[in-house]
């Protein structure tokens, strides 16, 4: 019991970081990067405690508040909170927190990065589109695509496979933003969406595609995440609007 009341006055005293949260889950149904009931964000509480917050199972992106949060532990056992948790985000969430201690992870089958896992390149190039410039070097990708993530050993699998990058692709699957905050990860997560879009549009075209030269590509992406100002300003329009 001194446990369980331990959990439940952290949870509430976390009401920022599940403000935070439930904001970035109903931006992403806003911005077309929601999948039905499906897909989880989480964020590890700053404690090192391992415990993380998740969005619950069976509400829209769109609806979620801060209240319907649920805080669970790497193993999926659910702390805190009134609704119940999808196994696999148990899995893949607490792996990728516990193994590739990531503080904020983004799950998504959003439309245009999820189509370029189909293709035989698995992701997005990153020395094409300027969006795409800022994800040089910080992705990895998955093209394994093993099924559902029913059990631990897949989840610990897609986080082994991270190789502490930000960003990985799934084979046949989706992708996966992490971030040490969520402002930051979820300007990410929308830019991700942004430059594969532009990069599947220029593919439609049937026409060569021209890269820009390496040193270029990696002098932009050093600018774009030596300042992060743009993506804290994202997010607090994005906090004013919805």
């Amino acid at each position: 019991m001194p446990h369980a009341v331990s959990h439940q006055k952290d949870f509430e005293a976390a009401h920022q970081l599940r403000s935070d949260l439930a904001l970035a889950l109903r931006a992403a149904a806003r911005h077309g990067l929601a999948e039905g009931v499906c897909n989880h964000f989480s964020v590890e509480l700053p404690d090192g405690s391992g415990r993380f917050l998740l969005n619950p199972r069976g509400l829209l992106w769109s609806e979620i508040g801060a209240d319907d949060i649920v805080m669970i532990d790497v193993q999926g056992n659910k702390l805190a909170g009134h609704r119940e948790v999808e196994p696999t985000a148990m899995f893949i969430h607490g792996a990728i927190h516990g193994h590739a201690r990531k503080a904020c992870v983004l799950h998504t089958h959003m439309p245009y990065a999820t189509a370029l896992t189909l293709t035989a390149d698995r992701g997005l190039d990153t020395t094409l589109s300027q969006n795409a410039m800022r994800f040089h070097g910080r992705v990895a990708i998955d093209a394994d695509y093993n099924g559902l993530a029913l059990d631990a050993t897949e989840g610990l699998r897609i986080a082994k496979a991270m190789q502490g990058a930000d960003v990985v692709f799934l084979g046949n699957h989706g992708v996966v933003v992490c971030g040490a905050r969520m402002d930051h990860a979820y300007d990410d997560l929308y830019y991700l969406e942004r430059a594969c879009m532009v990069q599947v549009l220029a593919q439609s075209t049937g026409r060569p595609l021209v890269p820009v030269d390496a040193a270029i590509v990696e002098r932009v992406a050093g600018e774009t995440m030596g300042e992060r100002l743009q993506s804290e300003l994202f997010f607090d329009a994005l906090r004013r609007t919805l």
